[in-house]
């Protein structure tokens, strides 16, 4: 499942790509198997990036000598990369999770490249307030989110850097149901979910697998009304404006 659209991010073949918090590796995986790039893949889970390299090893191709996945423990607010290290970077659903998210998005200004691309998504504030008000729990465990975005106040503070944004759009609006009615049933342990959280579960694994046109067609016409995400994309001015 894809919040950043490739159709959006053009990959070019040479390019670095990092992928800022990669869970489970989907962007960085999908950026491995759409272009011949050297892509990064950071995150703080050790679980989450043993199933990257699980999945990815399902797909590498070791013959191929222009394209590499390489995946690590990183702090996004701490990067150990060199000024001017990649020429796109994905951060998606991560910067709610994150206290001092500024922080993380200095050290993604000084890692891109003058004219790279950044692709960041959050949660969208509509449903997200929702989530919050349906349920502490969706919010309060831990490694919950701590914040819920404002997407035209983010778009401010990463234009500080002197990026400038040039497309957005919203994405997932079928998942929206599910963590509403998730929210509402709230239990700690999944399978203790009522039926019907369950049974919305599994359509949206069947969505996922099978893309039916009619799904497609309707997540793309409920997407700007009630997209769970909120996708932005900016390119790095050739002079940086941080302080």
């Amino acid at each position: 499942m894809h919040t950043v659209n490739f159709d959006h991010f053009k990959l070019q073949p040479g390019d670095r790509v990092l992928d800022l918090g990669c869970g489970e590796g989907r962007h960085a995986i999908t950026a491995y198997m759409l272009e011949n790039v050297i892509t990064v893949g950071i995150d703080l889970s050790l679980k989450d990036l043993d199933t990257t390299r699980t999945r990815f090893s399902e797909i590498e191709d070791p013959d191929n000598s222009h394209k590499k996945l390489f995946i690590a423990v990183a702090d996004g607010s701490n990067l150990p990369f060199t000024d001017g290290s990649f020429d796109k970077i994905i951060c998606s659903e991560v910067l709610e999770h994150i206290p001092d998210y500024e922080a993380v998005l200095a050290e993604i200004d000084r890692i891109l490249k003058p004219g790279g691309i950044f692709a960041v998504s959050v949660p969208r504030f509509g449903p997200e307030w929702i989530c919050w008000r349906l349920s502490d729990g969706y919010h309060a465990m831990e490694g919950g989110h701590i914040r819920i975005f404002k997407a035209r106040q983010l778009r401010k503070d990463i234009e500080k850097f002197g990026m400038i944004h040039y497309r957005h759009h919203w994405a997932h609006a079928l998942h929206v149901p599910y963590w509403w009615l998730k929210c509402l049933f709230w239990r700690e342990n999944e399978a203790d979910s009522p039926w019907i959280v369950k049974t919305y579960h599994r359509f949206l694994v069947w969505d996922l697998m099978k893309k039916p046109w009619i799904t497609q067609l309707l997540e793309q016409m409920l997407n700007p009304i009630l997209g769970k995400s909120v996708v932005m994309y900016f390119v790095k001015g050739l002079q940086s404006n941080a302080t």
